[in-house]
């Protein structure tokens, strides 16, 4: 497989793309969390809204409905559904399925429609589903399910009778299984195992740093990964979990960790936020501005990886005095692979799709074995049955064995016959003085691009000007229009569907 390379790219493909091998304290989640709560049980697990639970009692709560949930019926890889809002008991739902051998499958209740529930019931087969009392009439129950309100849950008994399994829970057992929003036809669920977990959450950088007396930001939709990354992570490391109410900014002024997609970091200001030592972005494309303004304050990450990769699967510890802002380097325990279309290494340099390897590699899509076998393939350079996933993302190798992020194959368009990555336009837009966030899109039927930036005071024929004099002209967009703020998805990511529509009404 690297008989083509030289000498030189053959040693840099396995120096550059592979991580650090590292122990595992933990191989399965729940017991990760069981010994903070064994050491600390006083401490404050989390917080929300004025109300706290301690580790010792978000324990006793979790292991009671582990039992609960034994008693209906589920058993160790089962699916258990989680719909329910931001909250303690949200915690509780889903410390007590894990605590049960399940696997939880969360969804926001608040803001999922039926139809998206009802796909998701029946695609993860839950026997059960665990929501809230206030959010009880929401679900949309199939005869012979069973739906238990996590915050209505008995009085502790006093002496609880230990939790009796069918099967001892295994490190391959899944976790959670995440529904991706996807982009056409309905949601896939990603089955993603308490290994995949452990290796990011229990290993440095993934770990981020967090420990005892810290308050961690829950800012994200539940049914996001990065959420898990958020309360795991927490949870895991015996850190305070401060779960935000409507106002994410007052939520982020107390913490001392965020977790964030870069369109939710670039509504919280960085000097509102003094106690804030570290920052992690994920889940898109983040703008050097944002990356250098956050770096003056805190230690930032730029990460890289989708859900399929469990969470992130590459990280890099940005600096303002650095070159250029690349996503890092492999997480502990995983290797990344640029390839091209015959999936050949490709020399140092050049660019092309990358591949994830490792521990990071999740168990597929729940239901769908041709995707998976489309989307995932035999590692024939791990070898040993292992699993590779083909990411989408164009990147390369730095000649300090970095990787930069390229966009994406699937965003590519073609413009007057011109292949163009729409991220590269955005790259130069944010490069405009007073240009804090770019997107640029495929409009009037891809055969031009329209490109958005903010805040609404960017000049347009400045910023235009400046795509043509660094791009073809094939790259420059018909229109830049200004906005005040890019609209959001749930999950906290642009809205490009918002975004479109708004250009048809500009330039029509």
């Amino acid at each position: 497989m690297l008989r083509h390379l030289s000498p030189r790219d053959r040693r840099l493909f396995w120096e550059f793309g592979r991580g650090p091998a590292a122990p595992l304290p933990h191989q399965l989640v729940h017991r990760a969390f069981e010994r903070q709560a064994a050491l600390t049980p006083h401490a404050v697990a989390a917080t929300h809204q004025g109300a706290t639970i301690t580790y010792g009692a978000l324990d006793a709560l979790a292991g009671q409905l582990a039992a609960r949930l034994v008693r209906e019926g589920v058993r160790p890889g089962d699916r258990v559904g989680l719909f329910v809002r931001r909250s303690l008991p949200m915690l509780v739902g889903l410390l007590g399925t894990l605590k049960a051998g399940a696997a939880y499958v969360p969804q926001d209740i608040g803001l999922t429609p039926p139809a998206q529930l009802r796909h998701v019931i029946a695609t993860a087969g839950t026997r059960v589903i665990l929501t809230q009392a206030a959010h009880r009439a929401r679900v949309p129950l199939p005869d012979g399910q069973v739906c238990i309100a996590v915050d209505e849950l008995p009085a502790e008994s006093a002496d609880p009778p230990p939790l009796r399994l069918a099967r001892p829970t295994d490190p391959d057992d899944p976790c959670y299984v995440l529904f991706t929003s996807g982009t056409t036809g309905a949601p896939n669920g990603v089955v993603v195992t308490h290994r995949n977990v452990c290796n990011l959450l229990l290993t440095a950088p993934g770990n981020l740093g967090i420990g005892r007396g810290q308050r961690v930001a829950q800012l994200l939709n539940i049914a996001f990964d990065m959420a898990a990354w958020e309360i795991l992570g927490t949870l895991t490391a015996g850190a305070t979990l401060v779960i935000r109410g409507k106002d994410i900014a007052a939520t982020a002024r107390t913490a001392d960790v965020l977790i964030a997609t870069p369109t939710v970091l670039a509504g919280i200001d960085p000097a509102a936020c003094p106690r804030v030592r570290t920052v992690a972005v994920a889940g898109e494309t983040c703008p050097r501005p944002l990356a250098d303004l956050w770096a003056r304050h805190a230690a930032f990450h730029n990460c890289c990886g989708p859900t399929e990769t469990t969470i992130v699967n590459t990280m890099q510890r940005h600096r303002i005095e650095a070159a250029r802002l690349t996503i890092g380097r492999p997480t502990p325990n995983n290797t990344v692979y640029v390839l091209d279309e015959r999936r050949r290494p490709l020399p140092i340099g050049e660019s092309g799709e990358m591949w994830a390897g490792g521990d990071c590699v999740s168990a597929g899509y729940l239901g769908n074995p041709a995707l998976t076998r489309e989307r995932y393939a035999p590692d024939p350079f791990l070898g040993d049955g292992r699993l590779m996933f083909r990411t989408r993302d164009l990147g390369r190798w730095t000649p300090d064995g970095e990787l930069e992020h390229l966009g994406r194959t699937d965003d590519q368009v073609k413009i007057r016959g011109f292949r163009v990555e729409p991220g590269s336009v955005s790259a130069v837009l944010e490069s405009v003085p007073g240009c804090a966030r770019a997107i640029t899109l495929p409009h009037d039927d891809a055969r031009s691009l329209v490109s958005f930036v903010c805040p609404q005071e960017v000049d347009p024929l400045a910023a235009r000007a400046a795509v043509a004099a660094q791009l073809p002209y094939y790259c420059v967009p018909s229109a830049v229009l200004p906005v005040a703020a890019l609209p959001e998805t749930d999950r906290g990511k642009i809205d490009k569907a918002a975004l479109l529509r708004l250009a048809e009404g500009v330039t029509r």
